[in-house]
């Protein structure tokens, strides 16, 4: 059993669809990470401490 796992993910910034590697190791986890398409920052949130595990993306600032 591996403790990296790839998740697909939209940019909150340009929606593209981009792959993030999530160290299952650490149940509750948040860390920015820049856009692979459109370089601006995302915030990744990951919470693998219940049944349902979470990983959401949103940006610092709401684009309009």
């Amino acid at each position: 059993m591996s403790l990296l796992e790839e998740y697909e993910i939209g940019c909150p910034s340009c929606g593209e669809l981009v792959t993030v590697v999530i160290d299952k190791s650490i149940l509750q986890q948040e860390y920015t990470e820049d856009c692979f398409v459109c370089c601006r920052p995302m915030i990744i949130s990951v919470n693998l401490n219940n049944e349902y595990n979470e990983v959401s993306c949103f940006s610092e600032v709401e684009i309009p």
